[in-house]
């Protein structure tokens, strides 16, 4: 969808941005915190020490309990690195934070939000993006998606759309003004929330 830009594009404004995806990488690489947890219950995905990220991505789109077991052991270390992210943020009084998140409603992270940017192109877009990545085909592309909350619906649920059709110039531009906006808005879910309520301000796309 063009998530990883308009990550980007936050982090160019200077607004802090939690990285799942990073941190995911972090966790099954050598080394990593999640190394022995996966390896006790997928053993033959640990190769020199890390996790085979894609032999673990296939056992666990190709298994339902599979990829529950996966997430029982990531989810929570991800949640804990992500609050120890956020204190730290909130000691150096930082007004607005970003987490880049990939499956958002998926996990009911929206509730740890005061508002959500979902960003979006068309599914043709997303498809030619895609599919330009190695190994992926347009069987894995189509079940990646059926696990996913519809991009309609995510449109519908979002505070502010990001639309990631028209190149990184505009998509600084829409990022800008997402900030501006969402610094008017309650902080509820940082640790120091001091800002003063008021009202949630339109969608902007």
């Amino acid at each position: 969808m063009g998530k990883s830009t308009a990550a980007g594009c936050f982090r160019q404004l200077g607004v802090p941005v939690y990285d799942a995806d990073a941190e995911i990488h972090k966790l099954l690489g050598r080394g990593g915190a999640a190394i022995e947890l996966v390896g006790a219950v997928f053993p033959d995905v640990i190769k020199d020490g890390a996790v085979d990220r894609p032999a673990l991505g296939a056992r666990a789109f190709e298994d339902a309990a599979a990829l529950r077991k996966l997430e029982s052991i990531l989810h929570p270390m991800v949640r804990e690195v992500q609050r120890k992210w956020l204190s730290r943020m909130a000691l150096r009084r930082e007004p607005i934070v970003v987490l880049d998140i990939p499956l958002l409603f998926e996990t009911g992270g929206e509730r740890n939000c005061d508002a959500v940017v979902v960003v979006s192109v068309p599914k043709s877009v997303q498809a030619r993006r895609v599919l330009r990545r190695p190994g992926m085909t347009w069987a894995r592309f189509e079940a990646i998606l059926a696990k996913q909350t519809p991009d309609a619906e995510k449109r519908r649920r979002a505070d502010f759309i990001l639309n990631a059709m028209t190149g990184k110039r505009d998509c600084l531009l829409q990022a800008a003004e997402i900030v501006k906006l969402a610094k008017r808005l309650p902080a509820r879910n940082m640790p120091h929330g001091r800002r003063p309520r008021r009202r949630r301000q339109p969608k902007t796309a």
